[in-house]
């Protein structure tokens, strides 16, 4: 397999990507400067090695634990739980939420074997229950599919019991 396929391949994995636009890709990156290219690599490679999870919510960070999550003006008696780490951004980009987040990690789709398990649920209950009261709503701002009405059904039936008002 030629580099250029490799790197096609490579490009049409990524989600809205496809074949076509992936080979298009490859060509601007080849009609382009040498320096161009390898200042995107070294990028992908920051990226790959030092972004990871953040230990309390799950969104992106290059720490621990995450801005949002150290940030001591954020109320933490709200949590909005979202299915992916980038719809915290653009929750954020509003200015208007003042709480703090969840990344589910997507959402439940038995189909595709998806449960629970493979979600960021259990952390999401754990923090309500460490709160000891202290969690009073969980927004739950999952995608308006069939997969995300049926998780946002899921978590109501599991956050509720422990105190917290699911809207």
């Amino acid at each position: 397999m030629s580099v250029i396929q490799q790197l096609t391949g490579e490009f049409s994995r990524l989600p809205g990507i496809g074949p076509k636009t992936a080979l298009r890709l490859v060509h601007h990156l080849m009609k382009g400067s040498k320096d161009d290219t390898r200042r995107l690599a070294r990028a992908m490679t920051e990226l790959a090695e030092r972004i990871r999870a953040c230990g309390i919510c799950g969104n992106f960070t290059e720490h621990e634990t995450c801005e949002v999550c150290t940030n001591p003006r954020r109320d933490p008696s709200v949590i909005c739980a979202v299915e992916e780490a980038f719809e915290v951004g653009a929750i954020e980009r509003t200015g208007q939420y003042r709480g703090l987040f969840h990344v589910l990690g997507g959402h439940l789709s038995p189909l595709d074997g998806v449960g629970p398990e493979e979600l960021n649920v259990a952390s999401l209950l754990e923090r309500i229950r460490a709160a000891d009261g202290g969690v009073d709503e969980v927004i739950v701002a999952t995608n308006a599919s069939v997969e995300g009405e049926a998780t946002a059904v899921y978590l109501e039936q599991m956050i509720r019991p422990l105190g917290a008002r699911v809207t």
